[in-house]
């Protein structure tokens, strides 16, 4: 069956169709010895297909996988400056996985890992709006009328963010707990809205991510999702 050479990279794990598409144009991909540039090039199984020389095939099993990320790792493969990354766990996994989206490396918490590059991009295509919650801890009283706020947006890199969620938790003298709710997906936005508002990020952990939630997962640890939750995923 013949398909587009960005499905093809997805389907082998490579990435999701947007990332493979930019790796195609990058030159990255060779199809039977050829580099491929241009996108709508069909190919099909069976093809010399690779990535900076690697030959990928589909994967015929897909795995899913939360990771309680902890704080001081990256969200990469790899890393220049030698930091932990949080592939670190799966160097042996039967399949190649890829993070689903970011987690700075300060912030911890919830984060999928998986093979199918057709889901990612469902869940990280700004159309969906995919719910992110976070328990941040900040600086001093955050006030009800800061939350509010947070809520009808803030001006972060020249944009305003947009409407969010905001729930305060509780005041205890230096710090404030809140529960903050998104469905964008900009660099480090939580704690750049924050700042917006005259306060900073002590601690940040995402615990909900669309229909997927940390709840008791120890930090550092993993697990495949069930199969109830792959089907509410899917349902995306």
């Amino acid at each position: 069956m013949m398909m587009r050479l960005q499905k093809y990279l997805a389907l082998c794990g490579v990435a999701s169709r947007r990332t493979a598409e930019k790796m195609i144009a990058e030159g990255h991909v060779t199809v039977d010895g050829v580099k491929v540039t241009e996108m709508g090039v069909q190919v099909e199984v069976g093809q010399d297909i690779r990535v900076d020389g690697r030959l990928v095939t589909p994967e015929p099993e897909k795995y899913y996988i939360m990771y309680h990320k902890p704080a001081g790792e990256v969200t990469t493969a790899s890393d220049p400056e030698g930091r932990a990354t949080v592939l670190d766990k799966f160097r042996d996994f039967p399949a190649r996985l890829y993070p689903v989206g970011r987690l700075d490396y300060d912030s911890e918490g919830l984060l999928l890992l998986t093979n199918d590059g057709d889901l990612t991009e469902r869940m990280l295509h700004p159309s969906r709006e995919v719910d992110k919650v976070y328990l941040a801890r900040v600086s001093n009283t955050l006030t009800p009328e800061e939350a509010r706020r947070l809520e009808n947006g803030v001006m972060v890199d020249g944009r305003r963010t947009a409407r969010a969620k905001c729930k305060i938790l509780g005041v205890k003298g230096l710090y404030t707990d809140i529960l903050v709710s998104i469905h964008e997906g900009r660099n480090r936005q939580v704690r750049k809205m924050v700042e917006q508002v005259g306060h900073q990020v002590v601690m940040l952990r995402r615990i909900r991510f669309g229909p997927l939630k940390l709840e008791d997962l120890p930090r550092g640890m993993w697990r495949e999702l069930t199969p109830e939750e792959v089907r509410e995923l899917k349902k995306l």
